[in-house]
């Protein structure tokens, strides 16, 4: 496989294609204790990252992962931050109603997602401005863990593709793997040894331009959103090493 690979080691350091401290993007107190909280987090792993050059070091850019641990805010959140970036994430608002965590969700920039709600439309206009103030946003669209048996993504919300469409900003995919081992959500199964390893694999941005002046109905929103989606499950088989099976195994999960 081709594409520029970095391992962070034991001390939590990258050993190719770090970012230098001075380029980092200055997040403020709250991003400094959801540093200190979630680095160490880290370590029960060992992190690889394939193509992390791949992330704007500045502007606003959608970043789309896929979900399949409890534990993939925290690694996510310091990939992010170890190329150089704040990430906002987009978050159930149950989250934002806990203890401690809650209030560095908060601090640090993170949305509220309320599903199902008349509330619902302000976590996009969030997001939106986001955006446009030049920030890293990133999303999980299958809006909660996988409970595919061979942790295969479920089927995604549309939330992605109208954020893609309506910021012309990169939208990048990236397959994560590895933190399921570690904590499972649904098997309520904590195996922090022997050490695992997380992957990172980050893709090409995906290209919208053939999307962008066609009737926003639900019909395109549900295609971009399979496209961006794709996207990432095309960079989880390259991680995995095997291919997902029919999506239509787990399309009674998902809804727009």
């Amino acid at each position: 496989m081709g594409g520029s690979f970095g391992r962070v080691g034991d001390d939590g350091k990258r050993t190719s294609g770090g970012t230098a401290l001075a380029d980092r993007e200055k997040g403020g107190f709250w991003v400094g204790a959801a540093a200190a909280l979630f680095y160490p987090l880290t370590w029960m792993g060992r992190s690889v990252y394939r193509n992390a050059e791949r992330i704007p070091r500045s502007g606003p850019a959608l970043l789309v992962l896929n979900h399949i641990s409890h534990l993939d805010p925290a690694v996510d959140a310091v990939f992010v931050h170890r190329n150089g970036r704040v990430p906002r994430f987009m978050a159930k608002d149950s989250l934002f109603r806990t203890p401690i965590f809650g209030k560095i969700i908060a601090g640090s920039g993170g949305i509220p997602v309320y599903r199902d709600s008349s509330d619902a439309g302000d976590s996009l206009r969030a997001a939106h401005r986001t955006l446009q103030e030049g920030k890293i946003v990133v999303i999980y669209p299958e809006g909660t863990i996988t409970k595919d048996p061979d942790v295969w993504p479920k089927r995604p919300y549309t939330g992605v593709a109208r954020l893609a469409l309506e910021n012309d900003v990169p939208v990048i995919p990236i397959a994560r793997w590895g933190t399921h081992q570690i904590w499972n959500g649904y098997t309520k199964k904590f195996r922090p040894l022997p050490r695992k390893t997380v992957y990172h694999y980050v893709g090409e941005p995906v290209d919208l331009s053939a999307y962008r002046e066609r009737k926003r109905d639900q019909a395109l929103l549900r295609e971009v959103t399979e496209l961006i989606m794709d996207r990432v499950l095309e960079q989880l088989v390259e991680i995995r090493g095997e291919q997902p099976p029919s999506r239509h195994r787990d399309s009674a999960e998902g809804r727009a």
